[in-house]
């Protein structure tokens, strides 16, 4: 009988499900813990926040500027117009960038980067002049694309000066139709554009860019010569051409190539 019953006692006793491999157990809070770790969380986000906007250790202490070849680092800082004392997140970088590009002509790109924990860092680009624009006394510079960026009382030394000829020179309403519709402005660009395009020799050579219309660009060089380029177009081409031209007949006082594949001089 005590065998019996120790055997019905055990088949008795509830069997406890074993957790099946491979699956972790769950794991269960009180809502006690749970309290807990919302609380955690909330002082958590709290102090990444105070860390980030309130503390002393995260503000803009010093704005450092690179890459200045004319302008200097206190006119960059000026323009730029970032507060000392500011959060360092909060700065706005493209406004930044949108104030330097706007209030400073010369300047063609800049970079604006926080460094943590407590800097500004302005890594600007300057533009280079690649012709000139005499005008009212004063020399205004032109980059690569033709925009009028800085004006001077003397010219910078090595780059050729664009004269704007015939009605080029007109006012807008004296001008022909064909100079009216691609208007100064690309007028200009297609001159910079020339001054980019002629080789090296050359351009050391070359006094003058004489634009009359959008398809007649000459260049007037040193010794009384002269080149009629034509349009700004295919400058790659005229620009070998002329190199080659040159070489071949260098007693040559005009050279003309208008058209590339059929470069032509005379004079002697």
């Amino acid at each position: 009988m005590a065998g019996s019953t120790t055997a019905n006692r055990e088949r008795a006793r509830p069997v406890r499900p074993r957790p099946s491999p491979g699956r972790p157990p769950r794991l269960r809070l009180s809502r006690r813990g749970v309290l807990a770790l919302l609380v955690a969380v909330v002082l958590l986000l709290a102090g990444g926040t105070y860390l980030v906007y309130g503390s002393p250790w995260l503000r803009v202490r010093q704005v450092e500027v690179s890459g200045t070849r004319v302008l200097t680092p206190d006119q960059v800082r000026a323009a730029a117009a970032v507060r000392i004392g500011t959060p360092l997140v909060s700065v706005d970088t493209r406004a930044v960038a949108d104030r330097l590009r706007s209030g400073l002509l010369r300047i063609a790109s800049v970079d604006v980067e926080r460094s943590w924990p407590d800097s500004i860092a302005l890594k600007v680009t300057e533009r280079t002049p690649k012709a000139v624009l005499k005008k009212d006394g004063k020399f205004q510079e032109l980059d690569a694309g033709g925009v009028r960026f800085a004006v001077d009382s003397t010219p910078p030394s090595g780059v050729p000066f664009v004269e704007l000829a015939g009605d080029a020179a007109s006012t807008d309403q004296n001008q022909s139709p064909s100079n009216r519709y691609f208007g100064t402005d690309r007028l200009l660009h297609a001159a910079a554009q020339v001054a980019m395009d002629l080789p090296e020799s050359v351009q050391k050579q070359t006094q003058a860019i004489q634009v009359r219309s959008f398809d007649a660009i000459s260049l007037e060089l040193t010794g009384g010569r002269s080149v009629l380029w034509g349009s700004a177009e295919r400058g790659a081409q005229k620009a070998a051409a002329l190199a080659a031209l040159m070489k071949a007949q260098g007693s040559a006082t005009h050279y003309d190539v208008s058209a590339p594949t059929a470069p032509a001089s005379s004079g002697s």
